[in-house]
């Protein structure tokens, strides 16, 4: 059995009442060893937590997860139960326009949005103005914020409508001093130190038996046959009905795969096993690169057409990229799937409906990685760009030198 760290912090109202839980990314019982990618991290804690979410919130029926630009535009924030998860955007994140228009759409779909580090400086006020309508609570750094700017911000916050959460407390005047300034919540070392989880797990669910299951998915002939092979993962098959069974949508409780497979359906499936592969994926940091640029793709793609195609187009950006990341090509991974028409087209032939958005994605990329190249071009082994340009089969004229 394997063994997977988070830990939780408690926050409190100003009776030192639990109000939530914050979600923190650990990579062993002492704390971080190696931080990964910020989707890596929360991908890792909520796949576990989303099947134990009653031993993680049991005073409350809150958590606060961190989540970024990558995460926000991955799709994953749907397996969330709105009514437990309130999404705390992290301060680095990047609020493209795209970015925006996502947090105001989950904002009105009902989650509850809070802002995490916010260190009441001019910059990052102005930085975040543009989503403070659509916000909840706004978490401030005391440690990192001036004192005097603090004081200034705190009744502006809550003029419009914002509750405000004073963290990194360590000592009894701190709380007081806070409590006095018009805080609602409470957060740090003085009132409770992050509490680190263990969930003990199989290994056995390796990227392999997720591909298969995401191939039996795509084959719609029958249900029963995906249901066999979940049978056969006791691993997958406890996790996918536990989830299920906390996310607690449903009337009547989940007792079997095949009334698990209808009443999630097939394409919230995909996204829990495609959250599952991040949780899961060998540190490996071209194979994360390759996952984060797989959902961009399927986040632009989804854009690019009319809403009866936008699953389709979806899954097609998802799977543009699958062969590459498990070191084959798109057509060997694919073959046994039987995938929609329009969507293989896509994924092993590059053409059809969804090539169009498949292209604007690939030139967001390829502009992208051109610019990078160039930054770090004179950091770069001659080397590995030659072998680079063999692979790709394009000759290179030493005459021209």
């Amino acid at each position: 059995m394997g063994v997977l760290y988070f830990a939780k912090q408690k926050i409190y109202n100003k009776n030192k009442k639990v109000f939530a839980h914050e979600l923190l990314f650990r990579d062993s019982e002492h704390g971080i060893k190696n931080f990964p990618t910020n989707i890596k991290a929360t991908s890792n804690v909520l796949i576990n937590v989303l099947i134990n979410v009653s031993d993680v919130i049991e005073e409350t029926g809150t958590v606060l997860v961190n989540v970024d630009e990558a995460f926000l535009l991955s799709g994953m924030i749907d397996l969330l139960d709105k009514k437990k998860f309130m999404l705390e955007i992290l301060e680095t994140t990047d609020l493209t326009d795209k970015v925006i228009a996502k947090i105001k759409q989950y904002h009105k779909r009902g989650f509850k949005i809070a802002i995490d580090d916010f260190d009441c400086t001019a910059e990052m006020t102005r930085k975040f103005t543009p989503i403070l309508k659509y916000v909840h609570l706004v978490k401030i750094d005391v440690i990192l914020a001036e004192y005097e700017n603090i004081k200034a911000m705190v009744p502006k916050l809550k003029k419009l409508g914002l509750k405000v959460l004073a963290e990194k407390i360590e000592t009894l005047e701190e709380y007081t001093s806070y409590v006095e300034m018009g805080f609602d919540l409470f957060q740090g070392y003085y009132l409770s130190k992050p509490q680190t989880v263990e969930i003990n797990r199989s290994r056995d669910l390796t990227e392999v038996v997720i591909l298969n299951v995401i191939k039996l998915l795509r084959n719609d002939a029958d249900t029963h046959a995906i249901e066999a092979y979940i049978k056969q993962r006791s691993e997958l098959c406890f996790k996918l009905i536990k989830f299920l069974n906390v996310e607690g949508a449903f009337e009547s409780e989940i007792v079997s795969i095949i009334q698990a497979i209808t009443l999630l359906g097939r394409d919230k499936l995909l996204r829990w096993l495609f959250l599952y592969l991040h949780a899961e994926m060998e540190e490996s940091p071209i194979s994360q690169i390759i996952l984060e640029i797989s959902l961009h793709r399927a986040e632009i793609m989804e854009a690019n057409v009319t809403s009866a195609d936008k699953d389709k187009a979806y899954l097609a950006g998802m799977f543009s990229m699958i062969g590459p990341l498990f070191d084959t090509t798109n057509a060997e991974i694919v073959k046994d799937i039987n995938l929609d028409k329009e969507i293989e087209d896509l994924v092993v032939r590059s053409k059809g409906k969804f090539l169009s958005g498949l292209v604007k994605a690939q030139v967001k990329e390829q502009a992208y990685l051109k610019r990078l190249f160039m930054e770090k071009f004179d950091k770069i082994d001659p080397i590995d760009i030659l072998y680079t340009l063999e692979a790709n089969g394009i000759e290179v004229d030493t005459s021209k030198m």
